[in-house]
């Protein structure tokens, strides 16, 4: 009965979170449509690509695959998915904020999709990867105080799951999290570390912009050549994306935690 349910499942995702947790789950197969967002997370570059929440274009793209069930996320634009409400079509918008958000998705999700037992090892398998990190980040000679950005004009911080991952990954968090700031407000809080994952580009968030700031010369990031960036879905996908992106996390925070040490010791500033 079940494996029927699944045959049946027709889902489109705008959200690559919810197309890397159903892949991760086994249930690629009820996946009938994507965004083009979703290659970069997932393996589905066979399936057809509609818009995404913000840019959906022509509607009966999606209509035409007869999904049961489009899945989105927070935050959309409300015009563009009006649109598509407008029609007898489930809809379902994901809005983490924490990683205790994220495994309720993930479980959420494998539910819906027939793959309840799958959730719960992706989850598990997730939580031994971070406590795995969390041992080893408590090993560092000392947190280093931290600023990730998920975009760049207007300035916003990256959201709260990252806040999370920062702090498990031995980083100190120095600003609100998934919110905007100022470039004033990022120069008080003195970063040690600057990570871009800038929302939707990639690996191609530009460190040069962050060293031409004016108010940030005298940020330690900034004069100790610490900016980094991150893939965007390491950090942006709010899924098990998020193992690898605190390993990346990780191997910075270790490097720029022993590097600062030993600047301190012999009173000279390391230069990336």
């Amino acid at each position: 009965m079940k494996r029927k349910a699944r045959e049946e499942m027709r889902i489109v995702s705008l959200a690559p979170s919810a197309t890397a947790i159903l892949c991760a789950v086994g249930a690629r197969a009820a996946l009938v449509g994507v965004t083009k967002w979703c290659a970069d997370v997932a393996p589905v570059h066979t399936l057809p690509r509609v818009g995404d929440c913000w840019h959906m274009g022509s509607v009966d793209e999606i209509l035409q695959l007869r999904p049961k069930l489009v899945i989105g996320s927070v935050p959309f634009k409300a015009e563009t998915v009006g649109k598509l409400l407008e029609h007898p079509v489930n809809f379902l918008a994901m809005n983490p904020r924490t990683l205790a958000d994220i495994e309720r998705d993930v479980l959420m999700l494998a539910r819906i999709a027939g793959r309840e037992a799958a959730g719960e090892r992706v989850v598990a398998r997730m939580r031994r990867e971070f406590a795995a990190i969390a041992v080893r980040a408590k090993k560092l000679p000392r947190r280093v105080r931290v600023y990730c950005e998920a975009w760049p004009n207007p300035r916003i911080s990256s959201p709260p799951w990252v806040a999370e991952l920062v702090e498990l990954c031995g980083g100190e968090i120095v600003v609100p999290s998934g919110a905007r700031v100022s470039e004033a407000e990022v120069a008080a809080a003195t970063p040690e570390v600057i990570v871009l994952a800038w929302t939707a580009t990639g690996d191609k968030a530009k460190p040069k912009q962050a060293y031409g700031v004016a108010a940030w010369k005298e940020v330690p990031a900034i004069r100790q050549r610490r900016v980094f960036v991150v893939r965007d879905e390491l950090l942006n996908t709010p899924g098990p994306p998020l193992v690898a992106g605190a390993k990346e996390l990780w191997r910075i925070f270790k490097e720029s935690a022993a590097q600062g040490k030993h600047a301190t010791q012999r009173s000279t500033v390391v230069v990336w």
